[in-house]
């Protein structure tokens, strides 16, 4: 899954990675390397972005759609319970076709997929809820992603990240033991150091980066992204 703070989290991590970080691939290449598992779950797992090759088994096909399924109904249904849109501002097309509840949109979205595959033997939607679903992701995009309160945010969370990145490459003692990867101290401020840290962080949940911030960096709540408790 995404690092802390979301998204943001592949900005904050890219400088550190040739070719930029991507929460997918790093995820397969890098996180789950000592699982030893098969192909075809690293392929499903590397791929299940819409911006990555399509996934190489239907498997994988489900979880990409299911992925973006997932993200678009609750990224919504998070805006408007923080005030940021109501239900009556969707496009016309995406409340017909899948209403305005998370769980009506799950279902619609669900549903179509599995009488669409029924249909065509084949991983997909019905067209009607497939263009739904890419109005849907556009809605937000414009009226979430990129409002101004959304993009302060995410300045957050990429100044608090890249810091913590810092600070643990230059303190790689710090992450020894911190997980299974972390076995062993690489040189202060090394490509394995940087490479260590960006997964030692990258791994982190919300609330403990936040609190790392507090602890090593000394960062005020007021620095911090907006809406985490780190009590």
């Amino acid at each position: 899954g995404h690092g802390p703070g979301g998204h943001a989290s592949e900005d904050a991590l890219s400088p550190y990675v040739p070719g930029g970080f991507d929460h997918a691939t790093w995820g397969a290449d890098v996180t789950l390397t000592p699982l030893n598992l098969c192909v075809e779950t690293l392929d499903g797992i590397r791929n299940h972005s819409w911006s990555r090759p399509a996934p190489m088994t239907p498997e994988g096909e489900v979880v990409s759609w299911a992925d973006r399924i997932a993200y678009v109904c609750h990224d919504f249904e998070d805006a408007v319970a923080a005030g940021l849109v109501s239900p009556e501002t969707l496009p016309d097309l995406v409340r017909g076709a899948c209403g305005t509840t998370r769980s009506s949109q799950l279902r619609a979205f669900i549903t179509s997929m599995i009488r669409a595959t029924q249909e065509t033997g084949r991983i997909g939607m019905q067209p009607n809820e497939a263009e739904a679903l890419a109005a849907f992701r556009q809605f937000n995009y414009d009226n979430i992603y990129m409002r101004d309160a959304s993009r302060a945010q995410a300045k957050s969370v990429i100044d608090l990240l890249r810091a913590l990145v810092e600070h643990y490459a230059s303190h790689p003692e710090l992450m020894l033991g911190g997980s299974p990867s972390h076995t062993r101290i690489a040189p202060v401020r090394s490509d394995e150091a940087f490479h260590d840290a960006v997964g030692f962080v990258g791994g982190m949940t919300d609330r403990y980066a936040c609190r790392q911030g507090q602890a090593l960096l000394g960062f005020d709540e007021s620095r911090l992204p907006k809406g985490i408790d780190v009590t």
